[in-house]
């Protein structure tokens, strides 16, 4: 496929938005990067996505796919001639999808309220949630280099862009990953190796920075 146009409506510390660059990497595929003012999104970010009105969205050939583990997978199968992202045996393709679905209907929420705490006991509930989650994906990964086996994959491109927000989770929630989940840190190192992920990811530093400015923006602090 070789004339494609392919853009990509981003806003850089969005953990679903990396999702989608590391699978473009993984690929090796060109595309045009847009990043989205938040909360002032574009006129064609609206058109694009008028559904949820939210990042990411890629539009391929002016087509728009929405939502990040569902534009990975289609790029999956676009591009399917190289560095496949799910397994192909179906068994294996299915438990890849529950537990991508894990990391998004558990993780973000309960970093939300680490990060966006109105008390300190909100705080500790998001930590408590947090870590008992990072558990059930450590118990998942096992001894695996990556959570599909050899292979980087669906699963470590679902979880890998939530690293940017560890070290908000971290300052806010007064706790070290490192010392609670090792075996998840090893792997993030191991993730991180990649050029793939690593040009994908911002500065989890730059990323604590914008979590106070917003916080004092909303009266939190």
């Amino acid at each position: 496929m070789g004339n494609d146009e392919l853009i990509l409506l981003n806003f850089w510390p969005s953990m679903f938005g990396s999702r989608v660059k590391i699978a473009l990497e993984e690929k090796g595929l060109d595309y045009e990067y847009r990043e989205e003012e938040l909360p002032n999104k574009s006129p064609l970010l609206l058109r694009m996505n008028p559904v949820h009105k939210k990042v990411p969205v890629l539009i391929h050939n002016g087509k728009p796919i929405c939502e990040s583990n569902i534009i990975v997978q289609y790029i999956d199968e676009v591009w399917n001639d190289k560095a496949p992202l799910l397994p192909s045996d179906p068994y294996e393709k299915a438990q890849a999808r529950f537990c991508a679905d894990y990391i998004d209907k558990k993780l973000y929420e309960a970093g939300k309220k680490i990060t966006w705490y109105k008390n300190k006991e909100g705080a500790e509930e998001g930590k408590k949630e947090v870590l008992e989650i990072f558990k059930v994906l450590e118990g998942a990964l096992g001894d695996k280099p990556y959570f599909g086996g050899e292979n980087f994959g669906y699963v470590d491109i679902s979880l890998i862009g939530f690293y940017m927000w560890f070290h908000a989770y971290e300052t806010c929630g007064n706790f070290s990953i490192e010392v609670e989940c090792p075996k998840l840190m090893a792997w993030v190192k191991r993730c991180l190796e990649r050029k793939t992920v690593a040009k994908s990811l911002g500065d989890p530093k730059i990323v604590y920075e914008i979590v106070l400015k917003f916080r004092k923006s909303w009266g939190l602090d």
